[in-house]
Protein backbone atom coordinates (compact mmCIF):
# COMPACT_ATOMS: atom_id res chain seq x y z
CA UNK A 1 0.00 0.00 0.00
CA UNK A 2 1.12 3.45 -0.62
CA UNK A 3 1.37 6.37 2.19
CA UNK A 4 -0.95 8.25 0.40
CA UNK A 5 -3.96 5.91 0.56
CA UNK A 6 -4.02 6.81 3.88
CA UNK A 7 -4.96 10.46 3.24
CA UNK A 8 -8.30 12.13 4.27
CA UNK A 9 -9.63 15.84 4.18
CA UNK A 10 -9.55 17.32 7.60
CA UNK A 11 -10.88 20.79 8.45
CA UNK A 12 -8.86 22.84 10.65
CA UNK A 13 -11.74 23.23 13.05
CA UNK A 14 -11.76 19.77 14.08
CA UNK A 15 -8.31 19.37 15.36
CA UNK A 16 -9.27 19.24 19.01
CA UNK A 17 -6.98 22.55 21.04
CA UNK A 18 -8.29 21.58 24.49
CA UNK A 19 -9.95 18.43 25.89
CA UNK A 20 -13.24 18.15 26.82
CA UNK A 21 -14.51 18.34 30.96
CA UNK A 22 -15.06 16.53 32.24
CA UNK A 23 -13.02 14.15 30.56
CA UNK A 24 -15.50 11.30 29.65
CA UNK A 25 -17.67 13.43 28.12
CA UNK A 26 -16.08 12.96 24.48
CA UNK A 27 -17.85 11.47 21.76
CA UNK A 28 -17.43 8.34 21.12
CA UNK A 29 -17.73 5.98 17.55
CA UNK A 30 -18.67 2.48 18.21
CA UNK A 31 -17.72 0.39 15.25
CA UNK A 32 -18.57 -3.25 15.04
CA UNK A 33 -15.79 -5.13 12.98
CA UNK A 34 -18.52 -7.75 11.55
CA UNK A 35 -21.27 -5.84 10.64
CA UNK A 36 -19.65 -2.42 10.01
CA UNK A 37 -22.79 -1.25 12.15
CA UNK A 38 -21.65 2.25 13.32
CA UNK A 39 -23.37 3.92 16.69
CA UNK A 40 -22.33 7.54 18.21
CA UNK A 41 -22.05 7.74 22.26
CA UNK A 42 -20.73 9.43 24.61
CA UNK A 43 -17.35 8.07 26.05
CA UNK A 44 -19.37 7.63 29.73
CA UNK A 45 -21.54 5.00 27.85
CA UNK A 46 -18.48 2.71 27.64
CA UNK A 47 -19.98 0.85 30.40
CA UNK A 48 -22.56 -0.41 28.29
CA UNK A 49 -20.57 -1.37 25.92
CA UNK A 50 -18.67 -3.80 27.37
CA UNK A 51 -19.88 -6.86 28.97
CA UNK A 52 -18.25 -8.45 32.36
CA UNK A 53 -15.26 -10.52 32.05
CA UNK A 54 -14.12 -7.55 29.32
CA UNK A 55 -10.29 -6.56 30.13
CA UNK A 56 -8.85 -3.54 29.07
CA UNK A 57 -5.27 -3.53 28.92
CA UNK A 58 -4.04 0.59 29.22
CA UNK A 59 -0.68 2.05 29.43
CA UNK A 60 0.41 3.42 32.18
CA UNK A 61 3.26 5.49 31.28
CA UNK A 62 3.12 9.14 32.42
CA UNK A 63 4.42 12.06 30.45
CA UNK A 64 7.95 13.62 31.40
CA UNK A 65 7.52 17.16 31.41
CA UNK A 66 10.79 17.11 28.81
CA UNK A 67 10.48 20.90 27.57
CA UNK A 68 13.63 22.49 29.17
CA UNK A 69 14.43 26.01 28.98
CA UNK A 70 17.63 27.35 29.81
CA UNK A 71 20.61 29.05 28.91
CA UNK A 72 23.94 28.43 27.73
CA UNK A 73 26.62 29.63 29.49
CA UNK A 74 29.31 31.75 27.90
CA UNK A 75 33.38 32.11 27.79
CA UNK A 76 33.25 33.23 30.95
CA UNK A 77 30.50 31.35 32.94
CA UNK A 78 27.70 33.51 32.88
CA UNK A 79 24.27 32.71 31.05
CA UNK A 80 24.17 33.78 27.31
CA UNK A 81 22.18 32.83 25.02
CA UNK A 82 18.56 31.24 25.34
CA UNK A 83 18.42 27.71 24.95
CA UNK A 84 15.35 25.18 24.44
CA UNK A 85 16.07 21.58 25.13
CA UNK A 86 13.88 18.83 24.83
CA UNK A 87 14.54 15.17 26.38
CA UNK A 88 13.87 12.08 24.06
CA UNK A 89 15.76 9.09 25.28
CA UNK A 90 17.97 8.40 28.17
CA UNK A 91 21.01 6.92 27.67
CA UNK A 92 22.88 6.69 31.05
CA UNK A 93 21.53 7.52 34.24
CA UNK A 94 22.84 11.11 33.69
CA UNK A 95 23.19 10.81 30.17
CA UNK A 96 20.16 11.91 27.41
CA UNK A 97 19.53 12.36 23.83
CA UNK A 98 17.83 15.68 23.45
CA UNK A 99 16.58 17.63 20.50
CA UNK A 100 18.38 21.40 21.14
CA UNK A 101 16.79 24.68 19.92
CA UNK A 102 18.41 26.73 18.26
CA UNK A 103 21.41 23.49 17.36
CA UNK A 104 24.23 26.07 17.14
CA UNK A 105 23.91 26.93 20.58
CA UNK A 106 24.90 23.41 21.63
CA UNK A 107 28.00 22.82 19.90
CA UNK A 108 30.21 20.03 21.66
CA UNK A 109 31.25 20.80 24.55
CA UNK A 110 28.89 23.83 25.72
CA UNK A 111 27.52 24.06 29.29
CA UNK A 112 23.74 24.56 29.90
CA UNK A 113 22.17 26.29 32.39
CA UNK A 114 18.56 25.13 33.67
CA UNK A 115 16.16 26.41 36.33
CA UNK A 116 18.41 29.19 37.81
CA UNK A 117 21.33 26.85 38.04
CA UNK A 118 19.45 23.60 39.98
CA UNK A 119 20.30 21.88 36.97
CA UNK A 120 23.47 22.05 34.17
CA UNK A 121 24.16 20.28 31.49
CA UNK A 122 27.58 19.49 29.05
CA UNK A 123 26.54 19.00 25.44
CA UNK A 124 29.02 15.76 24.58
CA UNK A 125 28.37 14.59 21.11
CA UNK A 126 26.07 15.31 17.80
CA UNK A 127 24.32 12.30 16.89
CA UNK A 128 22.46 11.02 13.51
CA UNK A 129 19.70 13.45 12.68
CA UNK A 130 21.36 16.82 14.61
CA UNK A 131 20.32 15.05 17.95
CA UNK A 132 22.76 16.12 20.79
CA UNK A 133 24.07 13.80 23.51
CA UNK A 134 24.11 15.87 26.93
CA UNK A 135 25.33 15.11 30.46
CA UNK A 136 23.48 16.03 33.51
CA UNK A 137 24.66 17.25 37.03
CA UNK A 138 22.24 17.98 39.65
CA UNK A 139 21.45 17.55 43.07
CA UNK A 140 18.31 15.05 44.32
CA UNK A 141 15.79 13.37 42.39
CA UNK A 142 16.04 14.10 38.74
CA UNK A 143 12.75 13.27 37.97
CA UNK A 144 11.47 14.94 40.91
CA UNK A 145 13.55 18.02 39.70
CA UNK A 146 12.38 17.86 36.13
CA UNK A 147 9.18 17.75 37.12
CA UNK A 148 9.06 20.90 38.62
CA UNK A 149 11.44 23.03 36.29
CA UNK A 150 10.32 21.45 32.88
CA UNK A 151 7.02 22.05 30.83
CA UNK A 152 5.09 19.44 29.09
CA UNK A 153 5.86 19.00 25.18
CA UNK A 154 2.28 18.84 23.80
CA UNK A 155 1.77 18.00 19.67
CA UNK A 156 3.00 20.62 17.79
CA UNK A 157 -0.75 20.86 16.08
CA UNK A 158 -1.94 21.58 19.44
CA UNK A 159 -1.50 26.06 19.47
CA UNK A 160 -3.14 26.27 22.41
CA UNK A 161 -1.68 26.95 26.23
CA UNK A 162 -2.83 24.21 28.19
CA UNK A 163 -3.69 25.42 31.61
CA UNK A 164 -3.36 22.26 33.50
CA UNK A 165 -0.69 19.82 32.63
CA UNK A 166 -2.73 17.13 34.50
CA UNK A 167 -5.05 16.89 30.96
CA UNK A 168 -2.27 15.49 29.07
CA UNK A 169 -1.91 12.73 31.70
CA UNK A 170 -3.99 9.49 31.98
CA UNK A 171 -5.77 9.47 35.48
CA UNK A 172 -3.90 5.90 36.23
CA UNK A 173 -0.61 7.72 34.42
CA UNK A 174 2.10 6.34 37.34
CA UNK A 175 5.35 5.31 35.12
CA UNK A 176 7.24 8.38 34.58
CA UNK A 177 8.91 8.40 30.91
CA UNK A 178 6.61 9.11 27.65
CA UNK A 179 7.32 12.03 25.82
CA UNK A 180 3.66 12.64 24.96
CA UNK A 181 0.23 11.24 26.11
CA UNK A 182 -1.31 8.35 25.30
CA UNK A 183 -4.29 9.67 24.24
CA UNK A 184 -6.90 7.19 24.42
CA UNK A 185 -6.38 7.00 27.97
CA UNK A 186 -7.13 10.77 28.61
CA UNK A 187 -11.23 10.43 28.37
CA UNK A 188 -10.85 7.82 31.42
CA UNK A 189 -12.29 9.26 34.83
CA UNK A 190 -12.10 7.76 38.44
CA UNK A 191 -15.86 7.39 38.40
CA UNK A 192 -15.48 5.65 35.30
CA UNK A 193 -12.84 3.20 36.15
CA UNK A 194 -15.37 1.98 39.33
CA UNK A 195 -18.39 1.87 36.93
CA UNK A 196 -16.04 -0.48 34.35
CA UNK A 197 -15.33 -2.50 37.98
CA UNK A 198 -18.61 -3.22 39.07
CA UNK A 199 -19.50 -3.89 35.30
CA UNK A 200 -17.26 -7.00 35.82
CA UNK A 201 -14.79 -5.21 33.64
CA UNK A 202 -11.32 -5.77 34.25
CA UNK A 203 -8.51 -3.20 33.93
CA UNK A 204 -4.84 -4.33 34.13
CA UNK A 205 -1.50 -1.85 32.64
CA UNK A 206 1.05 -2.20 30.64
CA UNK A 207 4.22 0.47 30.48
CA UNK A 208 4.96 1.67 27.04
CA UNK A 209 7.19 4.96 26.97
CA UNK A 210 6.19 6.81 23.81
CA UNK A 211 8.71 8.64 21.83
CA UNK A 212 8.19 11.90 20.01
CA UNK A 213 8.46 9.28 16.88
CA UNK A 214 5.32 8.85 17.23
CA UNK A 215 4.60 12.64 15.69
CA UNK A 216 7.37 12.02 12.67
CA UNK A 217 5.72 11.83 9.31
CA UNK A 218 6.06 8.13 6.93
CA UNK A 219 8.36 9.71 4.52
CA UNK A 220 8.59 6.99 1.99
CA UNK A 221 5.70 6.27 -0.68
CA UNK A 222 5.80 2.37 -0.18
CA UNK A 223 4.44 1.56 3.45
CA UNK A 224 6.06 -1.20 3.86
CA UNK A 225 9.56 0.55 3.77
CA UNK A 226 8.58 2.55 6.67
CA UNK A 227 10.99 2.73 9.53
CA UNK A 228 9.67 2.47 12.90
CA UNK A 229 11.42 4.38 16.22
CA UNK A 230 12.01 1.58 19.06
CA UNK A 231 9.94 2.35 22.77
CA UNK A 232 10.59 0.94 25.56
CA UNK A 233 7.80 -1.39 27.12
CA UNK A 234 7.07 -3.31 30.35
CA UNK A 235 4.59 -6.15 30.65
CA UNK A 236 4.09 -6.87 34.39
CA UNK A 237 3.16 -10.33 35.85
CA UNK A 238 -0.72 -9.40 36.52
CA UNK A 239 -1.39 -8.35 33.16
CA UNK A 240 0.06 -11.38 31.67
CA UNK A 241 -2.17 -13.35 34.31
CA UNK A 242 -5.27 -11.25 33.72
CA UNK A 243 -4.82 -11.64 29.71
CA UNK A 244 -4.55 -15.19 30.41
CA UNK A 245 -6.88 -15.74 32.60
CA UNK A 246 -9.69 -13.58 29.96
CA UNK A 247 -8.82 -15.94 27.11
CA UNK A 248 -9.37 -18.96 28.43
CA UNK A 249 -13.08 -17.31 29.59
CA UNK A 250 -13.66 -16.70 26.90
CA UNK A 251 -13.24 -13.16 27.51
CA UNK A 252 -12.48 -10.16 25.13
CA UNK A 253 -9.25 -8.42 25.24
CA UNK A 254 -9.52 -4.86 24.30
CA UNK A 255 -6.36 -2.11 23.75
CA UNK A 256 -6.85 1.25 25.23
CA UNK A 257 -4.57 3.16 22.39
CA UNK A 258 -2.49 2.23 20.15
CA UNK A 259 0.53 2.14 22.37
CA UNK A 260 -1.02 -1.07 24.01
CA UNK A 261 -2.12 -2.48 20.96
CA UNK A 262 1.68 -2.31 19.73
CA UNK A 263 3.18 -3.36 23.25
CA UNK A 264 0.79 -6.67 23.09
CA UNK A 265 1.08 -7.68 19.76
CA UNK A 266 4.65 -7.59 19.66
CA UNK A 267 5.23 -9.82 22.98
CA UNK A 268 2.76 -12.24 21.52
CA UNK A 269 4.68 -12.30 17.96
CA UNK A 270 7.89 -12.76 20.25
CA UNK A 271 7.07 -15.08 22.42
CA UNK A 272 3.82 -16.68 21.09
CA UNK A 273 1.22 -15.27 24.26
CA UNK A 274 1.76 -12.71 26.43
CA UNK A 275 4.62 -12.78 28.84
CA UNK A 276 5.60 -10.95 31.80
CA UNK A 277 8.78 -9.09 30.14
CA UNK A 278 10.29 -5.50 29.28
CA UNK A 279 12.09 -4.42 26.22
CA UNK A 280 11.76 -2.21 23.27
CA UNK A 281 9.64 -2.81 20.19
CA UNK A 282 9.74 -1.04 16.47
CA UNK A 283 6.80 -3.41 15.46
CA UNK A 284 5.19 -1.37 12.74
CA UNK A 285 1.33 -2.97 12.53
CA UNK A 286 -0.46 -1.88 9.39
CA UNK A 287 -3.03 -3.63 6.64
CA UNK A 288 -2.10 -7.48 6.54
CA UNK A 289 -0.93 -7.88 10.06
CA UNK A 290 -2.42 -10.99 11.73
CA UNK A 291 -3.39 -9.98 15.50
CA UNK A 292 -2.94 -12.50 18.26
CA UNK A 293 -4.30 -10.82 21.41
CA UNK A 294 -6.92 -8.09 20.35
CA UNK A 295 -10.36 -8.09 20.51
CA UNK A 296 -11.24 -4.47 20.64
CA UNK A 297 -9.64 -0.57 20.43
CA UNK A 298 -10.39 2.01 21.97
CA UNK A 299 -8.48 5.13 20.40
CA UNK A 300 -8.66 8.66 19.38
CA UNK A 301 -8.92 9.91 15.82
CA UNK A 302 -5.57 9.87 14.27
CA UNK A 303 -3.10 12.27 11.74
CA UNK A 304 -3.53 11.50 8.23
CA UNK A 305 -0.70 9.48 6.78
CA UNK A 306 0.07 8.34 10.15
CA UNK A 307 1.38 5.11 11.26
CA UNK A 308 -1.22 5.06 13.71
CA UNK A 309 -3.88 5.66 11.06
CA UNK A 310 -2.13 2.31 9.48
CA UNK A 311 -2.44 0.55 12.88
CA UNK A 312 -6.12 1.16 13.30
CA UNK A 313 -6.58 0.43 9.66
CA UNK A 314 -4.45 -3.50 10.14
CA UNK A 315 -7.58 -4.13 13.01
CA UNK A 316 -10.94 -2.78 11.16
CA UNK A 317 -10.04 -2.96 7.71
CA UNK A 318 -8.72 -0.62 5.31
CA UNK A 319 -12.00 0.64 3.77
CA UNK A 320 -13.70 0.60 6.83
CA UNK A 321 -10.85 2.97 8.40
CA UNK A 322 -11.22 5.57 5.82
CA UNK A 323 -15.40 5.50 5.68
CA UNK A 324 -15.02 6.00 9.05
CA UNK A 325 -12.65 8.81 9.23
CA UNK A 326 -14.82 10.13 6.72
CA UNK A 327 -18.23 9.83 8.73
CA UNK A 328 -16.47 11.48 11.71
CA UNK A 329 -15.91 14.70 9.93
CA UNK A 330 -19.27 14.50 8.75
CA UNK A 331 -20.19 14.33 12.13
CA UNK A 332 -18.11 17.29 13.54
CA UNK A 333 -16.26 15.02 15.69
CA UNK A 334 -13.04 16.87 17.26
CA UNK A 335 -9.57 15.09 15.99
CA UNK A 336 -5.95 14.20 17.20
CA UNK A 337 -4.75 14.06 21.00
CA UNK A 338 -7.21 16.57 22.83
CA UNK A 339 -10.32 14.83 20.43
CA UNK A 340 -13.08 12.28 20.26
CA UNK A 341 -12.45 8.45 19.54
CA UNK A 342 -13.20 5.26 18.23
CA UNK A 343 -14.36 2.06 19.99
CA UNK A 344 -13.86 -1.09 17.75
CA UNK A 345 -14.79 -4.25 18.94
Amino acid sequence: MNTADFDYRLPEQLIAQEPVTPRDHARMMVIERDTGAVSHRRFFDLPAELRPGDLLIANDSRVLPARLYGRRLDAEGNPGAAVEVLLLEQKERDLWEVLVRPGKKARDGAELLFGGGLLRAKVEATVEGGNRLIRFVWEGDFYALIERIGQMPLPPYITEKLEDAERYQTVYSKELGSAAAPTAGLHFTPELLESLRQKGVRLGYVTLHVGLGTFRPVKVDDVTQHKMHRERYTVPPETARLIEETKAAGGRVIAVGTTSARTLEAVYRQEGRVVPCEGSTDIFIYPGFRFGVLDGLITNFHLPQSTLIMLVSAFLGYEETMRAYRLAVEEQYRFYSFGDCMFIR
